[in-house]
């Protein structure tokens, strides 16, 4: 036996590697069984160059508890340790015997997991000693037994074991028991080694027979060693892909929409698999749904440092070496690769887009509402995505009918160009409630298009600042002839003062509450077939606010109250009815004109008796944009029925 110190420069280090060097316990659990598989590919490494000899039998990795002896073991059939790779890799913290193997046999070698020489210390957060067991393949080497409680003291001496690889023995400390619990351990080896290339096998398989669960002979294999990603895309069928992405979200009902396939070897390594979801709303709801993996070793669902904030929507696998991650592989390090990478994977999803869409238009539109919100996504926060996605995000009308923007500018521009040569796009976010507005643009031979997603207030604002005489305009921000204006405009015959004494007439009848809702009420000719009151809402107020509910620095907007404008249409019949029951007086009103105070006659315009007919008026045009409910809306149906 012989006794020593861990080559370490401080007493202090194990306080360190327990509470700083891994963010998560259960970290421990990953570094041991990827340590274990390192060992398994170096032995078939040296296998494949001929430095061992025969078969290599049994390789898979064993996870095994033993709640009597509170302990928990990670074993392997690789390469093993003589006494003086123990002195070397374990004993000298940080000398990493993966980055030492990969050096000497980087051309031959299968990829390798470990680069830091730490993975083995995290076992101590959970452990108040462990032990190791080991026997190197090489001949005659004698087996080893190391024993560390946690401090930099070890012992270390030879010992007998029947067969070749290594026995990591962990005594669990009593403050974390939940890692001797079946369910726990085979919940993290799921979690990080659902993929690894070497089986890892813990306990049996367990079935239910006559309402009971029995165990089976078979042991149970928590891995696939040949997950979709890291096979060519050649050697897979669609339903490959469809297994592959249950397998990552069991509780997924859905299927994927399509998907895109990475693998790109120069100038940086990477594989994966992309998948599109079915994405209508909540955006942060879909999100942490691709998996980062490092040479098949899950990493982290947290990869916004590695793909733009809308990629983030998409689910999947990645998994690249090159990734540059910290010391315990917990997160992503800023690096140039990492940009190279996010822009490799950024042209990847748009041209996957584009070539979708040119193979098959109406296939690309059949799935367009599903992935609609995650390309506006991309297009409002990457201006290279935007670039791209121009020529496939698609745009609809009313018909259900599909056109990319430059199309649908074409299918209406005869119609739709206003006398200041600007294109007017009409569109609605509530058809049923615009209905009566909708059907006035129809008459005049106006396409509507439906916008109610979610981004769509920021998509269109977007397109309007890319393009020249372009503007969108929901159908009842203002009357139809004023939405898209022509020279043959209506004119009224009325006085300004016989005007304004018909909007004061209405405006002291609205339900005006100045902190949460204005009316404002204005007379002009629409058209003698419009209703006669209607109301409409300032396109750029109302947009704004409604941008303001999903960007920052816009709540100023947000605050303001909802404002609409009550239109009294001068040229309706019952308008002109009532403008002829004015009764008028002159009064006189002091002045100043050039700076002299002066004394003028005006005739003043009032609507007498008229309240009931009034009211109904604006009830009718409260009713058509659906602000008409509760207490007033019982009051509109009696006075109709009163009226009536």
């Amino acid at each position: 036996m012989s006794k020593g110190n861990i080559g370490v420069t401080s007493d202090n280090i194990f306080p360190v590697i327990k509470k700083f060097l891994y963010s998560d316990h259960e970290i421990f659990l990953r570094e041991l069984i990827s340590n274990a598989v390192d060992a398994t590919t170096k032995l078939k490494t040296l296998s494949s160059v001929g430095e061992v000899k025969g078969d290599l039998g049994d390789l898979r990795v064993r996870v095994a508890i033993d709640k009597k002896k509170k302990t928990l073991t990670v074993s392997d059939h690789g390469i093993g340790m003589t006494a003086e790779e123990v002195d070397k890799f374990i004993n000298q913290i940080a000398f990493s015997g993966a980055e030492e193997f990969l050096n000497k046999y980087k051309d031959k070698t299968e990829a390798i997991i470990g680069h830091f020489g730490l993975g083995f210390y995290s076992a101590f957060m959970v452990s108040k000693k462990v032990e190791i067991f080991s026997q190197s393949y090489k001949e005659d080497a004698k087996a080893v037994h190391w024993s560390c409680d946690g401090t930099p003291e070890y012992t270390m001496e030879d010992t007998i074991k029947s067969e070749r690889g290594t026995d990591i023995v962990l005594h669990i400390d009593d403050e974390f028991t939940q890692y001797l619990e079946d369910a726990t351990i085979e919940g993290l080896l799921k979690k990080y080694c659902k993929f690894l290339p070497v089986e890892i096998a813990f306990g049996k398989k367990k079935e239910w027979k006559d309402g009971k669960e029995v165990e089976l002979d078979e042991e149970n294999i928590i891995n696939d060693v040949n997950p979709a990603w890291t096979r060519k895309p050649a050697d897979l069928k669609d339903e490959d892909y469809d297994k592959f992405y249950h397998e990552l979200y069991p509780m997924q009902m859905d299927e994927p929409l399509f998907h895109i396939h990475l693998n790109v070897d120069y100038p940086f390594n990477l594989t994966g698999i992309l998948y599109f979801p079915k994405i209508k709303s909540n955006l942060d709801v879909h999100r942490n749904k691709i998996q980062l993996y490092c040479n098949q070793v899950y990493v982290t669902d947290e990869v916004e440092n590695i793909v733009p904030e809308y990629l983030t929507l998409l689910h999947g696998v990645i998994d690249s070496p090159d990734i540059p991650l910290n010391v315990s592989r917990s997160y992503l390090q800023s690096d140039n690769n990492v940009k190279k990478i996010s822009g490799y994977i950024t042209k990847k999803v748009a041209d996957k887009l584009a070539e979708l869409y040119k193979a098959d238009k109406d296939e690309f539109a059949k799935k367009w509402d599903d992935i609609k919100m995650f390309i506006q996504f991309g297009m409002l926060t990457d201006e290279k995505f935007y670039e791209k996605a121009v020529g496939f995000a698609l745009y609809k009308n009313l018909d259900g009918k599909y056109a990319t923007l430059e199309e649908y500018k074409d299918q209406v521009r005869d119609k739709q160009v206003d006398k200041d040569g600007n294109l007017v796009l009409l569109y609605t976010n509530d058809p049923d409630a615009h209905y009566t507005y909708i059907e006035r643009a129809k008459a005049k031979g106006y396409d509507v298009l439906l916008m109610d997603g979610e981004l769509d207030v920021h998509a269109m604002s977007q397109a309007e600042q890319k393009s020249e005489k372009l503007r969108f305009v929901r159908i009842d921000s203002d009357t139809i002839e004023n939405l898209i204006k022509k020279e043959d405009t209506a004119k009224d015959t009325y006085s300004d003062e016989q005007k304004e004494g018909l909007r004061k007439a209405f405006e002291n009848l609205l339900p005006n509450d100045a902190d949460k809702l204005k009316y404002y009420v204005t007379c002009e000719a629409a058209a003698a077939d419009a209703l006669p009151v209607f109301l409409t809402q300032n396109e750029f107020m109302r947009r704004m606010k409604e941008m303001s509910a999903h960007q920052q620095g816009m709540s100023f907007y947000g605050q303001m109250p909802d404002s609409y404008n009550l239109v009294v249409n001068t040229a309706h019949p019952l308008i002109q009815e009532l403008v002829g029951k004015e009764t008028s007086e002159e009064v006189q009103e002091e002045v100043e004109k050039d700076g002299k105070k002066e004394t003028v006659t005006k005739t003043v315009y009032t609507l007498a008796n008229e309240d009931e007919r009034m009211k109904q008026l604006i009830d009718i045009a409260l009713l058509a944009s659906g602000q008409l409910k509760g207490e007033a809306l019982a009051k509109f149906v009696n006075r109709s029925v009163e009226l009536l």
